[in-house]
Parts: structure tokens; sequence; C-alpha cells
């Protein structure tokens, strides 16, 4: 017996998932500049110049995060917050030139993730945006896994009870324990972020004093053994800063 695990609204078009970022703001210039900061901290970056850009945007499923300015002319922007909050599943962070600590806490209690006041620091706006997508990426991980013994997936089979790994073919792939453990932490989460400390204290707990490598040397390995190209790989993707996702359909099998 078998079910398929079906997921929706993941996109991973490359090796790396690169966190999606609109920016809101009528001032052109303005957009231009933080557009570019983003895009050469390695955000894929789209802008809006309203809110019902905004909305239409977000409503799709194109937005990971929305860097809103408070100050929207014609509009409100505590209220666009409020209703992005109500209708979709978005990180925001607020930007405003002239808030007061009233508006900011206004702003969060409305649903901003986090809430800066002009001028700052670019480095602190990209480390503030990295926290809030890393608490949601953090959330995503902590989803359970598929209690199942047995995956099927792109034409493999895992076997825990077994230790067996077969490729589409039917050959017997061989995997270290650290790595039989990777995969299946990885597998019975499929499409949901995995971090690196999870991964690591899942392998340590399980293989105490031979676990010498880094992750990202066990995931390379594992990798090869899949034979998933590591430049562009198809089923263990990178998220940036965080960890790893099995970015392939999984069937469970009871």
């Amino acid at each position: 017996m078998s079910a398929q695990i079906a997921f929706a609204g993941f996109h991973t078009p490359c090796a790396q998932v690169q966190p999606r970022v609109m920016i809101v703001d009528a001032d052109r210039q303005a957009r231009s500049m933080l557009a570019t900061l983003l895009t050469n901290a390695g955000f894929r970056v789209t802008e809006a110049a309203n809110g019902r850009a905004a909305l239409t945007a977000v409503s799709v499923g194109a937005v990971d995060l929305v860097v809103l300015e408070h100050s929207l002319p014609g509009e409100d922007g505590l209220k666009l917050c409020r209703e992005l909050r109500a209708m979709h599943d978005v990180s925001i962070v607020m930007l405003s030139n002239i808030a007061t600590d009233m508006d900011r806490i206004v702003g969060l209690e409305l649903g901003a993730d986090d809430y800066l006041c002009r001028p700052c620091n670019p480095r602190e706006l990209l480390a503030r945006i990295r926290a809030v997508l890393r608490r949601v990426q953090l959330s995503a991980a902590q989803a359970r896994p598929v209690d199942a013994e047995r995956f099927r997936f792109d034409g493999w089979n895992l076997d825990l009870g077994r230790r067996q790994l077969l490729s589409p073919t039917g050959a017997n792939v061989s995997l270290s324990g650290a790595q039989l453990t990777l995969l299946h932490a990885l597998v019975s989460r499929p499409m949901k972020i995995v971090t690196r400390e999870t991964l690591n204290e899942l392998v340590t707990q399980r293989h105490a004093g031979t676990f010498g490598r880094s992750v990202d040397v066990q995931i390379s390995r594992l990798r090869s053994r899949l034979g998933d190209n590591g430049a562009e790989p198809r089923m263990i993707k990178t998220v940036r800063f965080t960890g790893y996702v099995f970015a392939l359909p999984v069937e469970a099998l009871n």
C-alpha cells in the first residue's frame, strides 16, 4: 500500500532555493537601490509601486517576504500589512522614514515580522530579512517526518528495515550509516527544509564517534550515490543559509 505525499507552492528552479522578496514602495529610486542590494545578496527580487500590485503578486504565491514601505501615497501601509497578513502566508518587514514608537508597535501587532526606521544600515536590513526568513524556514523544518519504513522516489526504493537502497534499475546502492540517516531525514520530510543543525544532530545521535565530516560533505557524497548532479541537483537542493530540501515527490510505502 502506498500513499502519495503531495506538495504545492514550493518552487525549486535551481540548486539553491533563492528566497523571493518583493519591495513595495512608490519611490522608484528607493525601490531600485533596495532591489540592487537584495539582488547582490542572493535574493530574487520583484517590485511593486502600490498595494494592489503587491496583493496580486502575493496572491499567486510568487513571494516569500515583502519589504513594505509604511508611507504609500494615497494608501495606508498599515492597512496593507494587515491585508497581507490576513490573506496570505508571507513574511513582512516594514520600513518607514518617520515612524514613531506607536507606529512600530501597531505595525508589529498588525502582522509585520520586523519594523525598521530609515535611514538604516544596509547590512542590518539584510540581517533582519535573513533572520525573518530563517525563523519561517526553521518552523517549516519542524514538520513531523512521515512515519514509514519504505519510500519510493523517482524510481528509487529505500527500505530502512533492510538498510537497502535500490536504484531505478534494481541495483543495490551502498550507503554509509550517516548517508542512510541523512537520506531518511530528507525523504521523510519532502519539500520541507531540514536545517544543517537538525541533520547534524540526527547523524551524531545515531553514529556517535563516527561522524567526522561536515553535513555538507556527507550530502555531497549522498548526491553522488544517487547520481544527483552536484552543480544542478534535482533531488537534494541546498537552501541558502539554512540546510537542504528533498525536492521530488515521495511515496511512503506501508
